[in-house]
């Protein structure tokens, strides 16, 4: 049941309904209720491990609280074993076979949907409890809500639990307001979705799937990927936190305009947030504040000097953590050198942080000039394109050629897609609404990146003027949408 239906739209709607109907003590239960209907629906092969998860690390808070010193390995150990032997099992029996020239047969194995992000929600919800930033919670069915609450199962935020709880599980008054909020943050993510997402998503796969007779298209691939990945991704986190917002439930923000970033580390703190803090407070704090890395920065010390003893181990830090990052995003080795690129660039930055500001005081360039604050942005926006051949490509190999055929045989055409393919069968129509629904959101990430919430300021307007911006929402979805209200899922929903 993708996000992207009328099943789903009607089971949320259903969902709402009833949650302001019954009483409110009982609201919870009914979110819990749902969101099992809601992952039974996607397969029932797959609540095993939610279960199986939910119970681990439910007792493991439990252990952890009660001080023993073997409840976080054991526990980390069982959640992460499960995620590791589902998604990485075939990929380190392909290179064993590669390496050794063996011929284990690889397995078939379930891949349950959404079991990064609850995984890493529950490791996260262990470890706070380890670190005695919350209390485990002592009811297993308000916790197995914690990680299975229906809209941000599939594709987060990944969320926090001292942040999260408190929302979750309190009892809620019908607000029209807030439904129209909801709405409207579900609207605008469907247009993204639908409008550019998909749109984008004939181009892109087209291109990639056949780039060795499509030679020279990888920037115009390379392009519409970098559309369609935040089109699909931040859409469909609208449309969980507009879901969220109908049920009274505060989700963490996950995307704030990074395309405005001005560096690849400032670009990982507005792209997919709540990866990006959690990696920061599980992964890289434990690491570069750990004893082995306290000595080997002491060694930096003493032979290459202060500043760059300094950095080093930040920038290790950095690269182990960006390495775990490319791992997660799935198993295979154009994933790895996609994350290790990011890793790379954010960590000697860091060792080169003194020299570009000396640079920068000597060329007379301040913090607000205002050309080399588009050049920042344009210089990361080009950054950030490299490594999405690396993680669209389905190989390194494919990855390269892309990029050296985009420089010494660049072709520009609309006309690569199949018209039979595009919802209204032209191209030109096809490409044209992916630009009009790329204007649509530069106007509204400028907007944003200025200080102007557009949610906000719609919700102060009259009534029939945020009914007029729903319908004109709805409409485009019709218009120009790819194929609104189609069977097609989002591309986290995977992970």
């Amino acid at each position: 049941m993708s996000f992207v239906s009328v099943e789903f739209l009607a089971f949320t709607a259903i969902c709402t309904a009833g949650y302001y109907l019954i009483p409110k003590r009982a609201q919870w239960v009914w979110l819990l209720i749902f969101s099992y209907i809601y992952y039974l629906v996607q397969g029932p092969q797959y609540i095993f491990f939610i279960l199986f998860a939910t119970a681990v690390t439910y007792l493991g808070g439990l252990w952890a609280e009660s001080g023993s010193k073997a409840a976080v390995p054991v526990t980390l150990l069982l959640d992460f074993g499960m995620l590791a032997a589902v998604k990485y099992t075939n990929f380190m029996i392909g290179n064993l076979n590669g390496l050794f020239g063996t011929e284990i047969r690889e397995m078939r194995l379930l891949l349950p949907l959404g079991i990064s992000f609850y995984t890493f929600q529950a490791t996260g919800y262990l470890l706070d409890v380890h670190w005695k930033r919350v209390r485990a919670e002592r009811n297993p069915f308000r916790f197995a809500l914690f990680l299975s609450f229906f809209p941000q199962i599939l594709q987060g935020p990944i969320g926090r639990y001292g942040r999260l709880a408190d929302s979750l599980y309190a009892e809620k008054e019908f607000d029209m307001e807030r439904i129209l909020r909801g709405l409207y943050r579900i609207a605008w993510g469907f247009f993204k979705k639908i409008v550019i997402a998909d749109n984008a998503a004939l181009y892109v796969n087209t291109i990639f799937d056949n780039y060795a007779t499509l030679r020279g298209y990888g920037i115009l691939g390379v392009l519409m990927y970098s559309a369609q990945l935040y089109g699909d991704f931040s859409g469909g986190i609208d449309v969980v936190l507009g879901i969220a917002e109908m049920l009274g439930v505060s989700l963490d923000e996950n995307f704030r305009q990074p395309y405005f970033a001005v560096s690849i580390t400032d670009f990982w703190h507005r792209w997919h947030i709540t990866l990006g803090t959690w990696m920061k407070d599980y992964l890289f704090y434990p690491i570069s504040l750990s004893r082995w890395m306290g000595r080997f920065g002491k060694w930096c010390k003493t032979h290459m000097g202060k500043s760059t003893g300094r950095a080093m181990p930040i920038c290790v830090a950095n690269v182990i953590v960006f390495l775990v990052v490319g791992v997660w995003h799935g198993p295979a080795w154009h994933n790895i050198v996609y994350g290790l690129y990011n890793g790379l660039i954010i960590g000697i930055s860091g060792l080169l942080a003194k020299n570009y500001r000396e640079a920068r005081k000597r060329l007379g360039i301040g913090k607000d000039t205002r050309w080399f604050y588009i050049f920042q942005i344009l210089r990361t926006f080009v950054l950030v394109n490299i490594s999405w051949y690396f993680d669209r490509a389905g190989s390194v190999g494919q990855a390269f050629m892309m990029m050296k055929d985009s420089i010494l045989h660049f072709a520009f055409s609309i006309n690569v897609v199949d018209a039979g393919a595009c919802w209204s069968g032209s191209q030109t129509v096809t490409f044209c609404a992916i630009l009009i629904g790329c204007a649509v959101l530069f106007v509204h990430s400028v907007m944003e990146e200025r200080g102007v919430s557009v949610g906000e300021a719609l919700c102060r307007k009259p009534l029939p003027v945020r009914f007029a911006v729903l319908l004109l929402l709805v409409l485009s979805l019709v218009l120009i949408g790819s194929e609104p209200l189609s069977q097609g899922g989002f591309i986290y929903a995977n992970f």
